[in-house]
């Protein structure tokens, strides 16, 4: 039974949007609560992006890490959903899917939400 077997209640837009969603919601869980400081920043970066895009149908991955604020006293902080803004970019064909997650301040949430879906 091949992969596609899995998914054929699924148009390539809904999978698209799936692949990157679910991508999204692992990143976010494995990764809050990590210790980071600025000498780990980058390496931490690379770790998030490079794992995240071993997942099936991740065509690119940015993050980026705001630790300005953040001083845990003891040399490093905690990784906390409001210091990540994420792109997750998925294909599925010649469907592209944009998800994102940043933190919204009127909504004191890091918010994961579809940013865009081009197809094409």
């Amino acid at each position: 039974m091949s992969l596609e077997e899995y998914f054929k209640c699924l148009s390539d837009r809904e999978r698209a949007i799936f692949e990157g969603a679910i991508s999204m919601g692992a990143l976010f869980h494995q990764f809050t609560g990590t210790p980071v400081n600025k000498e780990t920043l980058k390496s931490l970066k690379v770790a998030i992006e490079d794992s995240i895009k071993l997942q099936p149908s991740i065509e690119d991955v940015e993050v980026e890490i705001n630790l300005e604020d953040e001083d845990g006293g003891f040399g490093y902080v905690s990784l906390e959903g409001k210091m990540l803004n994420v792109k997750i970019i998925s294909r599925v064909r010649d469907v592209k899917a944009i998800i994102r997650m940043e933190y919204i301040d009127e909504l004191n949430y890091p918010l994961i939400y579809v940013e865009d879906v081009k197809e094409g």
